[in-house]
């Protein structure tokens, strides 16, 4: 018996839920063989089902081929992972790490993310860290083209912007080759980048997570005690059954989600109303079959373009705030396109309002 044949042994151990065993994961984090004791660390951050599931098939794989083996299994806590992880050095000086997760692509993730960093930016010491390996955006998203340099502890060194601390994968790689890479050696890139980039002080670092609930999505919260999570959605059902993936994943795995924010919720139309005369009226305006009051010319109108309600019915099933819903606006695609986040371009307008708003509460959330 040696510890070579018990590693190979708990590579049979998957982790629930997923094809990957829990050594590729990094789960295991020390085994200990003295005489016929065995004392196995785990880095386990997860619910009591998950973890007793994973404790009792040890045991079993175990104990069919060692008989006699005394078999300790220890979960060891945030505190003493983040002690022995190499990672947390580099982390030590941030103060609040919030995931921003979806169920889908395509919903507005990279959007959210990068607004409210802009907008939390303006008073607080602020980083964005683009986890998406497959398809990083941020790059795009802020009109970065710069490559990260290296100082002299060999760590890398975030790109700095509009007052943030910046890395992405899509700054490292060619953006022209596609990224062809198995689950392990995704987990390690998402290890790597939090073991080796000099990220200093920081209030808030945002990781903007790939869609879905994969490999980079339980490599972050095994290996990093998490502050929080914010869950993005849109209206339509179907993006409501994949986000609840998301969600139920962030419960089981023991991280405090913050709150939903609904995208492309509604249409929202804004404006002043005139007659002939060019004196502004009062009176109402019917539209979807509803009516909206004019008062002193201003009108404002949200119409539903879908007609589902993912961010309510997700709020309340998780009995966490519905932050926000933001409207659809092609500016937001654009300001995106263009490199400049919509906040920094449309100070004075109700979409801007919202993404303050969201701001607000997750400084409230997380006790700031």
């Amino acid at each position: 018996m040696d510890k070579d044949r018990i590693i190979s042994l708990l590579k049979k151990v998957n982790y629930p839920g997923y094809n990957r065993d829990i050594v590729s994961f990094g789960i295991i984090n020390n085994l200990s063989l003295t005489d016929n004791k065995l004392l196995i660390q785990l880095n386990l951050q997860a619910d009591a089902e998950i973890v007793s599931n994973i404790q009792n098939s040890i045991q079993n794989i175990l104990k069919a081929e060692f008989h006699n083996l005394e078999i300790s299994i220890e979960i060891l806590s945030s505190a003493k992972q983040n002690n022995i992880v190499g990672d947390i050095k580099t982390l030590s000086k941030v103060k609040n790490i919030v995931a921003i997760a979806s169920g889908k692509g395509g919903v507005g993730k990279s959007t959210t993310t990068v607004n409210l960093a802009s907008t939390l930016s303006k008073n607080l010491k602020v980083g964005i860290l683009d986890l998406d390996i497959y398809g990083p955006s941020l790059p795009m998203a802020l009109g970065c083209s710069e490559k990260p340099t290296m100082n002299s502890n060999n760590l890398l060194v975030p790109i700095e912007k509009n007052g943030m601390k910046l890395m992405s994968f899509g700054f490292l790689n060619d953006e022209a080759a596609p990224t062809i890479w198995r689950g392990p050696m995704v987990s390690r890139m998402t290890e790597q980048f939090f073991a080796q980039v000099e990220w200093g002080e920081l209030d808030i670092l945002f990781l903007d997570l790939p869609p879905g609930t994969g490999d980079i999505q339980l490599t972050l919260v095994q290996k990093i005690a998490l502050s929080g999570a914010v869950i993005i959605t849109t209206p339509q059902d179907l993006a409501l059954l994949d986000v609840k993936k998301a969600s139920d994943m962030f419960n089981k795995l023991n991280t405090p989600i913050l709150g939903v924010v609904e995208n492309m919720s509604n249409l929202h139309l804004e404006g002043e109303i005139y007659n002939s005369n060019g004196d502004l009226i009062n009176g109402f305006i019917k539209m979807d079959n509803k009516e909206y009051n004019i008062k002193d010319g201003l009108f404002s109108v949200d119409l539903e373009i879908f007609k589902g309600k993912g961010g309510d019915d997700e709020s309340h099933r998780l009995n966490v705030p519905l932050l926000s819903r933001i409207p659809i606006d092609s500016n937001l695609a654009l300001s995106t396109d263009q490199g400049t986040p919509y906040v920094d371009k449309h100070k004075n307008t109700y979409i801007k309002s919202c993404y303050d708003d969201i701001s607000n509460k997750i400084i409230q959330g997380l006790g700031i």
